[in-house]
């Protein structure tokens, strides 16, 4: 492959084409199921799988076969069959459902209205990961316009990632003969530790979220008349949380929760560290920043990838401030949201969580943790010596430097299901979400450079895929 060749058409197919759509497609609400129950009704989902159909159908790609598939109730995905000069199969995933508004979007943004500033396209899913269909076929079409031959290719592109992929299983299922075995799969919907080489996502955190809730009053009381006697429902749950939690430093005290973490990934997490240094921590809009975290970079890494972690993400039972009265609160409730290493078992982790929340219940207190949902992580497996030099190539090809490894904080439960299915397959998972990108959260944005430049990096390995020994 001519890399200045790739280069150009990739470049033009994004500023001509896909820039464009994804900015029609930032404007689509459409919310994961999880988010917007109702979101049959509402037909912002549909607009989008159709908005990527219509684009896709547009491409000139030799034998390509487009179809929106649909089971009754879930959230349809788009597949997409292209013949190769092989049977080999590569997969090429991605999904188009979104995380909701959020707060705290600067001044003229907002999530839904594309605005592209300072090489950056800001506005919610276009980077997580709206991009990941144009990315796969303009990547595809790379080849075909240099003659270069390439394996059968699946573009796979799902509606509920962001609720876990809980319809996703019922379509693999379905989908599986079409699918066939897949030898490598690529996944863009990854993090990137910068904007300035290729990184390929080596593991995945797992997930364990629950509500925890506490009633001590059957209504509530004068604080005044009741402080002292009665005790606070908060106050309890602080006390449990310090069970499964060293408040001190937000170490996980529950060893079920806890892994061995493999040489290779400390080896990795130790050179990623080298060269992020620190942006490991800079990355984050923090309020404070003049303090420095007291463990190393290296140390950081290996928090975020291999370690669990406890987050409060919601609450019931707290009035607003402007209805906060001088009242003892009857009960409070607390959604839990635990991060789990790759290699932890989510389940055995649930009961551990259930077992030393509810055993043994503070006085006064009637306590109980309900699991809403336990998601696997994922291990990549050992990266194969051709794969390793293709990503080496194009790293250095389109961004002049080597590519790098790095484990991931959050869940992709597509990888779980694959690692499972198709254990000798290899994987590419990389992506856009790199420093300040901030997906899930306000000023989401796309760096339009590093898209450009992972589509060519993407084609360099599906040529490498066909030609490996």
């Amino acid at each position: 492959m001519d890399s200045a060749k790739t280069e150009a058409f990739v470049n033009a197919e994004w500023d001509n084409s896909i820039i464009p759509q994804l900015s029609d497609y930032i404007r689509v609400p459409n919310k994961s199921p999880i988010f917007d129950p109702d979101w049959e009704k509402h037909g912002h989902m549909e607009k989008a799988v159709q908005m990527l159909e219509a684009w896709c159908r547009k491409q000139p790609v030799r034998g390509m076969q487009i179809e929106i598939v649909r089971i009754e109730g879930r959230t349809p995905v788009l597949f997409i069959e292209i013949p190769g000069q092989s049977d080999d199969v590569v997969l090429l995933y991605g999904h188009y459902d979104k995380q909701p508004e959020f707060t705290g979007w600067e001044e003229e943004l907002d999530p839904w209205t594309p605005v592209i500033r300072d090489g950056k396209l800001y506005g919610r899913g276009g980077a997580d990961d709206g991009y990941a269909v144009f990315g796969s076929l303009t990547a595809i079409r790379a080849l075909q316009e240099q003659g270069i031959d390439h394996a059968r290719c699946i573009v796979l592109i799902e509606g509920c990632e962001e609720s876990g992929s809980f319809d996703l299983p019922y379509y693999i299922e379905q989908l599986e003969e079409r699918i066939g075995t897949p030898s490598l799969v690529v996944c863009l919907d990854a993090e990137c530790g910068n904007y300035e080489q290729l990184w390929c996502t080596t593991s995945l955190r797992g997930n364990l979220t629950g509500t925890l809730r506490v009633d001590v009053l059957r209504e509530g009381v004068h604080s005044g008349g009741a402080g002292g006697i009665v005790p606070s429902s908060f106050r309890l749950l602080r006390q449990l949380i310090g069970r499964i939690e060293d408040e001190s430093n937000g170490r996980i005290l529950l060893d079920d929760l806890h892994v061995e973490i493999p040489q290779q990934r400390r080896e990795q997490a130790e050179l990623a560290a080298s060269t992020l240094q620190d942006s490991v921590y800079r990355k984050y809009p923090w309020v404070d920043t003049d303090s420095r975290p007291s463990e190393s970079p290296y140390e950081l890494l290996l928090n975020n990838t291999w370690r669990p972690n406890v987050t409060v993400t919601g609450a019931e039972g707290l009035p607003e401030l402007v209805n906060a009265g001088n009242v003892m609160l009857p009960g409070t409730t607390l959604k839990l949201s635990f991060r789990l290493p790759p290699t932890c078992d989510a389940d055995q982790a649930a009961v551990a969580v259930k077992r030393a929340l509810e055993t043994d219940p503070p006085a006064f207190g009637r306590v109980s943790f309900n699991v809403d949902s336990t998601m696997a992580g994922w291990n990549a497996p050992e990266v194969a010596n051709w794969l390793e030099a293709s990503m080496q190539k194009a790293s250095q090809d389109y961004f002049a430097r080597p590519s790098l490894y790095m484990g991931t904080g959050g869940t992709i439960p597509f990888m779980g299901m694959l690692g499972e299915k198709f254990p000798e397959a290899q994987f590419l998972v990389t992506g856009l979400l790199g420093p300040n990108s901030n997906a899930h959260g306000p000023n989401e944005f796309l760096h339009i450079e590093k898209g450009k430049k992972l589509t060519c990096c993407v084609a360099q390995v599906l040529e490498d895929h066909f030609r490996r020994s």
